[in-house]
């Protein structure tokens, strides 16, 4: 049983008192520590444990290496027209992007080629063409795609043979 103090606090006796003395000794010397640990990390430049200078031959993530990669390459603009294509449904919508593919970037003009399943689509898309550059340029930033060019269906190779009459371009409706 412990003797209490007047104020109805116990008393702490010999071991108590030596563990709440080494807890705080324990906590003052963490917070040096952590102080020269920052003020070492400050003096090498970033804290690197080799105590070498940062450069870029250093380790880093994954994904701020793609990002570096894509900057010092001048790829940023084909690489968001990249993430278009994939997000290609979401942007045009379910109906369209079944008929409607997306099958190149010309990065030095700043056009999009789409090709259509029929030429119903086709003439489709190019009525919707300048709601869809609008919205790309939201989502890519100013000026990234300045034309969508839609080409139809691609028909089939021309031949030339017997039976064909010359000058003749097969069924125009259809693959035009």
């Amino acid at each position: 049983m412990t003797a209490q103090e007047p104020g109805g606090k116990p008393e702490q006796s010999g071991v108590d008192l030596a563990r709440v003395a080494l807890r705080a000794a324990r906590e003052q010397a963490r917070a040096r520590g952590d102080a020269a640990r920052q003020k070492k990390q400050a003096r090498r430049g970033g804290g690197l444990r080799s105590g070498a200078r940062a450069d870029g031959r250093d380790p880093m993530a994954l994904g701020a290496a793609i990002n570096r990669l894509l900057t010092e390459r001048g790829w940023e603009a084909p690489a968001a027209v990249g993430g278009v294509m994939g997000r290609w449904p979401q942007i045009v919508g379910e109906d369209v992007a079944k008929h409607c593919v997306p099958e190149r970037y010309d990065e030095d003009e700043r056009v999009l080629v789409v090709r259509c399943d029929s030429t119903a689509w086709a003439t489709n898309l190019r009525l919707l063409a300048p709601t869809l550059v609008a919205r790309l340029n939201e989502d890519l930033g100013h000026g990234a795609v300045r034309q969508i060019k839609v080409q139809g269906p691609a028909g089939p190779a021309r031949r030339y043979g017997p039976l064909r009459a010359p000058g003749s371009k097969g069924p125009g409706d259809t693959y035009g």
